[in-house]
């Protein structure tokens, strides 16, 4: 398994959420977040908002904790990362 996980640093809605990817397969995590519970609504192109008390549960699953940093550049090795440029196309853009 190729999921990874980022620590929850980002305050929103009075929680702290991270990020939830693959390196490998959009399948494998759409697997992942399901078996987890997660809600399709927080997937957002390339990745899944997680808000931190679902990291226990998701550990559990095999998914690897790593920091932001690490996070980000497998994701871009992995040809996943959704660019903000493509964002904009796509009318993804958040201003939350």
């Amino acid at each position: 398994m190729t999921v990874l996980l980022d620590p929850p640093l980002w305050p929103r809605h009075g929680r702290y959420w991270g990020h939830l990817v693959s390196d490998h397969s959009l399948e494998e995590l759409h697997e992942v977040a399901r078996a987890a519970g997660i809600p399709s609504r927080a997937f957002d192109l390339d990745h899944y908002d997680v808000p931190a008390e679902s990291y226990e549960l998701l550990a559990s699953l095999g998914v690897e904790l790593i920091d932001s940093r690490a996070l980000v550049r497998r994701l871009r090795g992995s040809g996943l990362r959704v660019t903000s440029a493509q964002r904009r196309e796509l009318g993804r853009n958040r201003v939350d």
